[in-house]
């Protein structure tokens, strides 16, 4: 099945570029309220899942032993852009468990945040594994370990404990079967498994409500997506869509961006999942599709469609900061 162009790029009033991808809203039981494209074909999620990552270090008790606050719990789902209050936070983490940035085996980068590398630049310092945007993430695997009394030292591998429970909680959660052996290794190391984006809006769904799941993730999941919507800002950081979402939605939507155009959000609400893929992983395309749907399926005030109308239509600048276009969704999102 060839998935449909579901964002235009245009420019000079011609479509100059455009975008294939497929999406899946669902609720809880996996009925499909709307969809386009292959739904069906297993993606590797990437970081749009860490909120699923993230229930074993809540539902074990590791949390609670370490004293995470909210601010921790929101970093542990983040994807964020290294800024000082990022890299603070999940140092925190770190150091609750008696560990530091030696035990993260997420490797390192340059904070994506553009400012953030600059004045690290400017001290003559070099990027360490603490701004890699996976810190948060990582730093709840290595507490997670600690709390299990297991030794954090290869927390990354598909054999450790820490990973066992993560693949648990992600078929639990999805209702996907995952096997140890079949998967991928995501950019920070650990491993990715392929999940049909029918399963992956199923799975949110049930992560805004509960309906679905075992007590203990159930729980889990209400305390990370308070925890998110109460720090929205460390889940990505400045100038980022998802923080500026969830500053605007707060605990209405739940959304997380992936690699290569991945993208899903939860609706609490409405008991819905929502589920994206771009063919080229263009993230811009995926945010389009991601604003597109949350204004269809949520009802927004004046200051929430403020926010998310500009997200759904973003004009395209060039140098001098003149308009020069803007991307559009396209297909069965322009209906």
């Amino acid at each position: 099945m060839q998935d449909p162009v579901l964002v235009e790029v245009m420019r000079g009033g011609r479509v100059e570029s455009c975008h294939a991808g497929a999406f899946a809203v669902t609720d809880t039981e996996g009925a499909v309220l709307l969809s386009g494209g292959d739904i069906d074909h297993p993606v590797y999620p990437r970081s749009a899942v860490k909120v699923i990552q993230a229930l074993p270090l809540v539902e074990s008790g590791a949390a609670d032993r370490f004293g995470l606050d909210d601010e921790a719990l929101a970093l542990a789902c983040a994807s964020h852009g290294g800024e000082a209050r990022h890299v603070a936070v999940a140092a925190r983490m770190l150091a609750a468990a008696g560990q530091d940035a030696g035990r993260l085996e997420c490797g390192a980068h340059w904070p994506s945040f553009p400012a953030a590398a600059r004045s690290l630049a400017c001290e003559g310092a070099e990027p360490g594994p603490l701004h890699n945007n996976c810190s948060g993430k990582h730093a709840g695997f290595i507490c997670l370990a600690c709390g299990l009394g297991e030794n954090p030292r290869g927390y990354v591998t598909p054999s450790h404990r820490v990973q066992r429970e993560v693949r648990a909680a992600l078929q639990a959660v999805t209702g996907t079967p995952l096997h140890e052996g079949d998967h991928g290794i995501d950019g920070c190391s650990i491993p990715t498994y392929a999940i049909p984006l029918r399963a992956l809006a199923q799975g949110f769904a049930r992560i805004g409500t509960g309906i679905g799941l075992a007590p203990g993730h159930a729980a889990a999941a209400r305390r990370l997506r308070r925890a998110v919507a109460a720090h929205p800002f460390l889940v990505a950081g400045t100038g980022r869509f998802d923080t500026a979402v969830m500053e605007a939605l707060g605990e209405r939507a739940f959304v997380k961006v992936g690699a290569e155009g991945v993208f899903c959000a939860a609706l609490p609400e409405r008991g819905l999942g929502i589920a994206i893929k771009c063919d080229d992983g263009a993230v811009r395309a995926a945010e389009v599709i991601m604003a597109t749907l949350l204004r269809r399926l949520l009802p927004l005030g004046g200051a929430e469609e403020a926010v998310l109308a500009p997200l759904a239509a973003p004009e395209l600048t060039n140098w001098n900061g003149i308009a020069v276009g803007a991307l559009r969704p396209a297909g069965a999102l322009a209906t």
